[in-house]
């Protein structure tokens, strides 16, 4: 098992709580983790327009 740095930084967080979901089989599309980006930086249009691509045909 790696050794994890007694500081770490937001990225390395951010990669730790990824690897977590990943080690949870959690099957995130990728199209969704963007939109999901794009809300949190007030780029309303563009994740509604991808949000649109990832929804069923039904």
């Amino acid at each position: 098992m790696a050794q994890r740095r007694f500081f770490s930084s937001p990225l390395d967080q951010q990669r730790d709580q990824l690897d977590g979901c990943w080690e949870l089989d959690c099957d995130i599309d990728p199209l969704i983790l963007r939109a999901r980006v794009l809300h949190r930086r007030g780029e309303v249009t563009w994740a509604v327009g991808l949000e649109q691509e990832v929804l069923p045909i039904v």
